[in-house]
């Protein structure tokens, strides 16, 4: 099963059906999302805090961001 985790190492949300949904502006915030997510340390708080750092920054609703990465690990589990 995916994990948030191995998502983020392989960056393999930018060669997938639910990133290339997204409109201009989402893609931007999840890009800056996986940037701003570190591996190390706690990566639940980690992914959360740059989560809503980014949804601030670009005016996104967090739940829309959240949402893409539900799609996006429920479409990588299907492969």
């Amino acid at each position: 099963m995916q994990k948030v985790s191995q998502l983020i190492q392989t960056q393999q949300a930018f060669n997938s059906n639910s990133y290339n949904n997204l409109t201009p502006v989402l893609k931007e915030a999840i890009n800056d999302v996986m940037k701003l997510v570190k591996n190390d340390g706690n990566l639940i708080f980690n992914f959360e805090n740059a989560i809503e750092k980014v949804s601030k920054f670009h005016n996104v609703n967090k739940d829309d961001i959240e949402e893409y990465f539900d799609d996006e690990l429920k479409e990588q589990i299907e492969e």
